[in-house]
């Protein structure tokens, strides 16, 4: 837990990260296959329209350089829970795909010691024709371990991911609940030093992320192996991790105890922004962005987004799309700046969208039941019903926002009381007996 989150310097080290730059050319690769690379590069030979782009993608960005990391140092010993924290676009992803050896620095040295078990994203290193069975015995095999080993531990994933009765279906056909079960059960019990978790855990449910965090707090804890973890959720981050560090920018800018860490990742939340250009901006999921994609969320009539008690948030959505829809739904999720959920809007339905075509749309919310503080929103952009919703598009981008109290017959608000103003409550009687 946080109160022992200073690092244990005699404990030995099982990673080294020094001096570790990584820089990315944007716009150059990244098509998936050689075939569309192929595809790409032919077409800006001739001047023609990237094929394999979304729509509307500025293409002025080819050839720019972008620097995901920029110079991290980083010592982690055996047996620590390390979280990672920081904004969209600070590196954590880039960090720990180093790690996975996944790719490459551009600068620096990587030195670690001992198997790395990696979770970044559902699905990663399964096979999507394979049994839920195959693919453990598989994870086993690119880990080194033997059928025997394996066999050793089989009847222990297989309870704790919850599968049993779907463990010989291919998992292609699973659920991304039941894949993220299997896969962190796989990462957990198979004989890995190190374990690498990136945001997983919000696929599944809630009872099963709380299994989760405690197996977490096991490995790290009784069996002395080490555990990274990147999370939005701070209450997670406490709830696992000894040790914490803020990424911004590309650089670690703090390393110590998690309270103190998440103080200067909060610090880090930008109200000043009022326009976002969501083109670029990466997705929640693999699906979403492809068939609807937005691309702007501008808060309307201010300078900065921090509004007094009351005064209405007003944010325009601009959105383009690829295919016909009887129906497109929108709603914000609002959270606490610590990632603690405050709730969700009413979904609402916008109607029939054609393709090809762009619309804005303007929410409006009333902020006088926020207390003071700052907060952020995801936009969930889907189709049909919320019960049985496809995500059309969330791009992974928290929009900063700030409340302050401009009611001074009210106390200075304190944060142990929640998150909601509730309006004057209407005394009916008041009666001496």
């Amino acid at each position: 837990m946080s109160n022992h989150s200073e690092p244990v310097h005699s404990k030995e080290p099982v990673i080294q990260v020094s001096g570790v730059k990584k820089q990315y050319k944007l716009g150059q690769i990244g098509g998936g296959t050689l075939t569309a690379d192929l595809q790409s590069w032919w077409a800006r030979i001739r001047g023609k329209e990237d094929p394999n782009l979304p729509i509307g993608t500025d293409t002025r960005l080819f050839g720019q350089t972008f620097m995901a990391l920029n110079g991290v140092d980083l010592t982690v010993y055996k047996g620590e829970a390390l979280g990672i924290i920081g904004r969209n676009g600070a590196g954590k992803s880039t960090l720990l795909k180093l790690l996975s050896r996944i790719t490459a620095p551009t600068e620096g040295e990587i030195k670690i010691k001992g198997r790395i078990a990696s979770m970044l994203e559902v699905g990663t290193g399964f096979n999507q024709e394979m049994t839920g069975r195959e693919n453990i015995y598989m994870n086993g095999a690119i880990l080194g371990m033997t059928k025997a080993e394996v066999d050793s531990k089989l009847d222990q994933i297989i309870e704790f991911s919850e599968c049993g009765d779907f463990i010989d279906t291919p998992v292609k056909r699973y659920s991304s609940g039941m894949f993220v079960k299997l896969a962190f059960a796989v990462a957990a019990h198979l004989d890995s030093e190190i374990m690498v978790m990136d945001e997983v855990l919000a696929v599944g449910d809630m009872k099963f992320q709380q299994k989760c965090l405690g197996k977490m707090s096991d490995v790290a804890g009784q069996e002395g192996r080490t555990v990274l973890y990147v999370s939005h959720n701070m209450s997670t981050i406490r709830q696992l991790c000894t040790r914490c560090v803020v990424l911004d920018k590309g650089k670690v800018i703090f390393d110590g105890n998690v309270d103190d860490a998440i103080a200067v990742y909060m610090d880090t939340t930008d109200v000043n922004v009022v326009d976002y250009d969501l083109r670029e901006i990466g997705r929640m999921s693999s699906s979403a962005g492809k068939r609807l994609r937005v691309e702007r969320l501008t808060f309307l009539d201010k300078e900065s987004s921090v509004f007094a008690a009351g005064e209405p948030l007003r944010v325009r959505i601009d959105w383009q799309v690829m295919q016909h829809f009887d129906a497109v739904n929108m709603k914000l999720n609002f959270h606490y700046r610590d990632s603690t959920p405050v709730g969700i809007t009413h979904p609402v339905t916008l109607g029939e969208a054609q393709p090809g075509r762009r619309y804005s749309t303007v929410f409006t919310v009333d902020t006088s039941i926020f207390s003071e503080g700052q907060y952020f929103f995801y936009l969930d952009v889907f189709e049909r019903e919320l019960a049985n919703a496809a995500c059309l598009d969330k791009p992974a981008q928290e929009f900063a926002f700030e409340i302050t109290n401009m009611d001074r017959t009210l106390p200075e608000w304190s944060s142990g009381w929640g998150h909601i103003h509730f309006p004057p409550v209407v005394i009916e009687s008041n009666e001496v007996n």
